[in-house]
C-alpha cells in the first residue's frame, strides 16, 4: 500500500466494517458526511440520510448476515483534511472465509475529516470480475 504517515484517515473503512458485522444501517451511516455519495453498481445516494434507509433495507432483505472485507491498496492525503484511500475486496456471505471472485470490489473512498473523526464524503465501488 502506498501511504503518507498516519493521520487517522486510514481507520476510516473500519467504521463501515464494524457497522456491517452488526448489520447497523445507523452506525453506517453515522461514518458519512452530511451531504455523502455513495455509488453501489445501480444505486446512487447523495446524502447521510439516503445511505442510512438503503443500508438498513439492505441489511433487512440482501445482505442480512453478511460481512465486509478490504485490505487497502493506496492512501493519499490530498490536504491535511482531505484524503483518498482504494481498497480490493467485497461482501462475506456467511460460511466464507474469503471473497468470491464473482463479489470482489475495488473502491475508492473520498474522506474528510470533522469534528468527530475522519467521515466519507463519497464512495464509489466497482465489481473487479470481467
Amino acid at each position: 500500500m502506498t501511504t503518507a504517515p498516519s493521520r487517522g484517515a486510514e481507520q476510516a473503512p473500519g467504521k463501515i466494517v464494524a457497522a456491517w458485522a452488526k448489520n447497523d444501517g445507523d452506525a453506517f451511516a453515522a461514518a458519512c458526511t452530511e451531504d455523502a455519495s455513495l455509488i453501489l453498481p445501480g444505486v446512487y445516494l447523495k446524502s447521510r440520510a439516503e445511505i442510512r434507509d438503503f443500508m438498513t433495507a439492505a441489511y433487512a432483505g440482501p445482505f442480512k448476515g453478511t460481512r465486509v472485507h478490504g485490505d487497502p491498496l493506496s492512501l493519499r492525503y490530498l490536504s491535511d483534511d482531505v484524503a483518498v484511500i482504494v481498497t480490493q475486496g467485497g461482501v462475506l456471505h456467511p460460511g466464507d472465509e474469503k471473497v468470491t471472485p464473482e463479489r470482489e470490489i475495488r473502491a475508492t473512498w473520498v474522506l474528510t475529516r470533522k469534528d468527530e473523526g475522519w467521515l466519507i464524503a463519497a464512495y464509489q465501488n466497482t465489481p473487479t470480475a470481467a
